[in-house]
């Protein structure tokens, strides 16, 4: 099998661990000696960090259907559709056998 290296170089750039700078660590506030420095985010970026922070505060699950989800089985009112479930499983096999031989064809 062979394994393609997809990852692209930087171009000179240092390598970065995964941290980001603050501005006490910046190169400028060090040479500058300790002067004040004023940090302008375009209104882009602060859109964009203001969709994370919605994304992040966003409930991966809909609790009240669970909850009605849940009053339904106790209720003996949730009927499993059995044709259904057997149809999603059987594409979802198919789907990753596709897959390993799409894979298998490539190496």
């Amino acid at each position: 099998m062979k394994i393609d290296n997809s990852v692209k170089s930087t171009g000179g750039l240092p390598p970065n661990d995964g941290r980001t700078r603050s501005a006490k660590e910046s190169p400028k506030s060090e040479a500058a000696g300790g002067g004040s420095e004023k940090v302008e985010i375009s209104s882009l970026s602060a859109r964009l960090q203001q969709m994370e922070e919605t994304v992040a505060n966003t409930p991966v699950v809909d609790s009240a259907k669970v909850d009605e989800i849940k009053q339904a089985i106790t209720e003996g009112r949730f009927k499993v559709d059995t044709g259904r479930v057997a149809d999603g499983l059987i594409e979802s096999v198919r789907q990753m056998l596709s897959a390993q031989t799409g894979q298998a064809g490539q190496a």
